[in-house]
């Protein structure tokens, strides 16, 4: 039975259609970076704004080489070590074949970093349009302008305050000398923050993927039935009395009363864990930071980025990975043979009965009995364990 499994392997079109997904996420970062060398919208601004007269300094706390440094280098790598040292786990039998563990650690990778380049694109280009759309003054942008006073005529786009003072007028790039059209442009990118949005693109999702593997969760119950059995709030049964084992920790054969207090039914996870999943957090919360102290960005920028960055790693993560409370740190399984490309109306799922692996290998092997299929998922790594209700196929594909 296991040499069978060892001998399917996936469909061109399957495999083909991930290689594809992985070339318009490449496409999507594509259309950010091609969106930097576009000239933004300038506001109008006021050369008497205190906001925007902060000094203008080359030198950044978090250059652009160290950012991606952080954000996309670091979390590759440790998301390439998690999948290489801790994958599949210790569920698997010790006589799983080799490439079978090998197809997981693979299979998890590739989810595991599609996920992080989806997060990272995504936040890059729309951050990127955004920039160009609204081209807010940076608070250093005086500084990089340099303005002529002489040209505040000819610059002015409004008069509403030459009664009070002759410079308090409104006047649009026109008014600046400073040459090096790259510094003076870059000075109408303040909203939202590219360095706060990438941060936590990278990092935040890091944080979930280390979570999902380590089982790091806030504790939570399982909906159950609703029940007058005192023995499911007790703190003391007298199955507690007779045995010093709880309901979940007895052999399955136990005849034994069976019911499991509901604060015996989850436990916190060791504190180290949590600290160890938060570092990204507050390596991307520093990030910001400094985009406030180099005075490159106003704080609602920062929070603005933030929010994009946020909101995409979640996205992001979810798109290739099972819940972190109930997924057992897997991610989700791959696509059906024939639904690699995409689906109709009245198809409910891309997974089917199918599998990955072309109808001409399944029935050159023949058809597999139920009981030998779920023996190969749980060899597989387990994810039959989560998955195996909706996507039980003829070959066991869970063994990707």
């Amino acid at each position: 039975m296991m040499s069978r499994l060892n001998s399917v392997s996936p469909s061109k079109r399957l495999v083909l259609s991930y290689c594809f997904d992985w070339i318009v996420i490449i496409a999507i970062a594509g259309v950010g970076a091609g969106w930097n060398y576009i000239e933004p919208f300038q506001r109008p601004f006021s050369p008497v704004d205190l906001s925007i007269s902060y000094p203008f300094e080359n030198k950044e706390t978090i250059p652009t080489w160290l950012l991606i440094l952080v954000g996309l280098v670091g979390p590759a790598a440790i998301v390439f070590l998690v999948c290489l040292i801790f994958v599949p786990g210790p569920t698997v039998s010790k006589t799983t074949p080799k490439s079978l563990i090998w197809r997981r650690k693979f299979w998890e990778l590739n989810t595991g970093w599609m996920g992080l380049a989806l997060s990272l694109a995504v936040a890059f280009m729309i951050t990127q349009g955004m920039k160009l759309l609204f081209g807010k003054p940076r608070p250093d942008l005086l500084s990089r302008c340099r303005p002529d006073m002489s040209r505040i005529s000819s610059a002015s786009v409004s008069s509403a305050g030459l009664d009070f003072n002759p410079l308090w007028v409104l006047v649009t790039a026109e008014i600046c000398t400073n040459t090096d059209t790259d510094i003076l442009h870059d000075g109408f990118k303040s909203f939202p923050s590219g360095h706060a949005s990438f941060s936590w693109a990278g990092l935040l999702y890091l944080t979930l993927f280390l979570a999902s593997k380590f089982a790091v969760a806030i504790p939570f119950l399982p909906p159950r039935p609703f029940s007058t059995n005192p023995a499911h709030t007790s703190a003391i049964t007298r199955s507690n009395l007779r045995s010093a084992a709880l309901p979940l920790h007895r052999n399955s054969n136990d005849s034994s009363e069976d019911v499991v207090p509901i604060r015996f039914q989850a436990a916190a996870p060791p504190v180290w864990t949590l600290v160890l999943v938060l570092i990204p957090v507050g390596s991307a919360i520093y990030i910001t930071s400094t985009r406030f102290t180099d005075y490159r960005h106003f704080g609602f920028d920062l929070l603005f980025g933030s929010l994009i960055g946020i909101i995409s790693s979640w996205f992001s993560f979810r798109w290739y990975h099972l819940p972190i409370t109930r997924g057992a740190g897997w991610a989700w399984g791959p696509r059906s043979f024939e639904r690699a490309w995409g689906i109709g109306v009245g198809v409910g799922s891309y997974v089917g009965t199918e599998g990955w692996s072309h109808r001409r290998v399944a029935e050159k092997y023949g058809t597999e009995t139920e009981t030998d299929t779920n023996i190969m998922l749980a060899d597989a790594g387990g994810l039959g364990q989560t998955n195996a209700n909706h996507v039980r196929r003829e070959q066991g594909v869970h063994a990707v």
